[in-house]
């Protein structure tokens, strides 16, 4: 479970992270016409990138505790 918990945590935290820092999401939103939404983007974006990357450091944290 923890090597599927650390997979789901980096996971969400590259695709945050490239969703924070470049232009990809609002390029896509702007494809699709939803152009509106970016505004929107940092209320989500930034806890979710938070979200994220606790999970990894959790998944990280239990693989290294002894059992």
């Amino acid at each position: 479970m923890n090597d599927k918990l650390l997979q789901v945590g980096l996971l969400g935290t590259v695709i945050a992270a490239l969703c924070c820092f470049t232009p990809l999401l609002v390029w896509l939103l702007a494809l699709a016409g939803l152009s509106s939404a970016i505004v929107y983007l940092d209320w989500f974006l930034f806890p979710a990138l938070a979200v994220f990357a606790a999970i990894t450091g959790y998944a990280l944290w239990r693989r290294k505790k002894p059992q």
